[in-house]
């Protein structure tokens, strides 16, 4: 396809997404978000990985599901959870341990991030042993196989409908990043947190992310906050009397008066990478750098966290994103940086010109697999942006070329990328 044939399409699909209705898609499950594993000790939780084939339910998720779980820091305690990821209509489910005496059971919610499809369910692990369902135990001897079966809900009704997952195969186990475009999806898709809020950062590992991608702004008495849009609107905060640029108000203006659609505080970007930093597992944050004007704020900031993940042993990867040639020209003024990582969105003659170690091009311009390969052959990384259709996500990543894919719907990048077969 030709990359005009591309660009034709990315605009009709931001043009049907510009138009699409709103909904309401309220979460029906409150988690106890207990710390500690319960019943689900290491060997369970690793032997619950993998690609599953649906049996009840297929009219509803499709014919495959990828179980992966996820967790979150706090302090000492650590707090796992299960998602699912489905075929059929960006269908996760989020799911946490639950304690019931012998028994290994699962509660939380599934829901469709297309429409307003969402419910509460309740499975249960257990081992087909010649040929009848017993409670797993954390081992499997040859011939066994690991069945997830339960119930789901359609809203808050109480779960009726039969789900059947039974374990065909490991995940695909080749690196790569899916990233999380504005910390996990954008406010209109109804996510259970807001856009660049610290709470979606927090909840992007359980929506199938491995890094995130946050927009940086700076308030008029210059504190670096996360913001996407170029005004202050009721498309991402609630009713304030504010309007404008946010560039307008001070921090203390914003943080008084404002708040981001779900009731978060616009965090600041310290606030965002303490977070990614102290309570997630992530390994990617792209800082996408959406004003104009001096970087060494920035750069002083991504060095700070980048220091503060390596005394904890963690290698975490914060990018500095320049999209326009307004955001290369200041990180160009920069009076150090030599260490300073960045990606670069513009073609590949700029990439090299600035010694850019990623090359993110959007991907309305298509799979350029010949400038991908290129790339890639001089030890660059290549992530595409901001790809959200199902089908060239699907396409994009059986065609095995791009490191990794930005998206607003992170759990369609993770189950085509963990069902596809090396």
């Amino acid at each position: 396809m030709k990359r005009s044939h591309y660009l034709l399409i990315g605009l009709l699909f931001l043009l049907f997404d510009g138009c699409r209705k709103t909904y309401e898609a309220v979460v029906p499950y409150a988690f106890t978000n207990t710390p500690g594993s319960g019943q689900f000790v290491p060997p369970i939780r690793q032997a619950l990985e993998g690609v599953y084939t649906i049996s009840n339910g297929a009219s509803q998720f499709g014919d495959q599901a990828v179980l992966k779980w996820t967790y979150l820091l706090n302090g000492s305690d650590t707090t796992h959870y299960l998602s699912i990821f489905m075929g059929t209509d960006a269908t996760y489910f989020n799911l946490e341990g639950s304690p019931e005496a012998d028994s290994l059971v699962l509660k939380g919610y599934w829901r469709k991030l297309v429409n307003e499809s969402i419910g509460e369910a309740r499975l249960i692990v257990r081992e087909k042993h010649n040929g009848k369902l017993q409670l797993f135990k954390g081992s499997l001897i040859p011939g066994d196989t690991l069945v997830v079966d339960g119930l789901y809900g359609d809203k808050s009704a109480t779960p009726t409908n039969p789900l059947t997952l039974t374990y065909n195969r490991p995940l695909n186990p080749k690196p790569f990043s899916i990233m999380a475009h504005r910390s996990g999806g954008r406010t209109s898709d109804l996510l259970p947190a807001s856009e660049n809020s610290v709470e979606i950062i927090k909840l992007a590992s359980r929506l199938g992310a491995t890094g995130i991608e946050v927009d940086v702004r700076f308030t008029k008495d210059g504190v670096p906050v996360l913001y996407h849009d170029n005004t202050l609107n009721l498309r991402l905060i609630q009713k304030s009397g504010l309007a404008g640029p946010l560039e307008d108000y001070t921090y203390q203006q914003l943080s008084t008066l404002v708040r981001l659609i779900n009731g978060e505080k616009i965090p600041t970007l310290e606030e965002a990478l303490e977070t990614v930093v102290n309570n997630t597992s992530l390994d990617f944050v792209w800082l996408d750098t959406k004003y104009i004007g001096p970087m060494d704020k920035v750069q002083a900031i991504q060095q700070k966290y980048r220091q503060k993940a390596l005394a904890l042993g963690r290698n975490l990867r914060i990018i500095i994103g320049l999209p326009t040639t307004e955001a290369v020209d200041s990180y160009k003024a920069l009076a150090n940086k030599d260490n300073t990582p960045i990606l670069c969105e513009l073609d590949t003659s700029i990439t090299r010109s600035l010694n850019a170690r990623i090359w993110a091009p959007r991907w309305t311009l298509g799979p350029q697999t010949d400038e991908v390969l290129a790339m890639q052959a001089e030890g660059l990384t290549v992530f595409v942006w901001t790809l959200d259709e199902p089908e060239f996500i699907r396409e994009f990543i059986s065609q095995n070329h791009f490191n990794g894919i930005l998206s607003n719907y992170s759990p369609v990048v993770a189950y085509y990328h963990y069902i596809e077969q090396q």
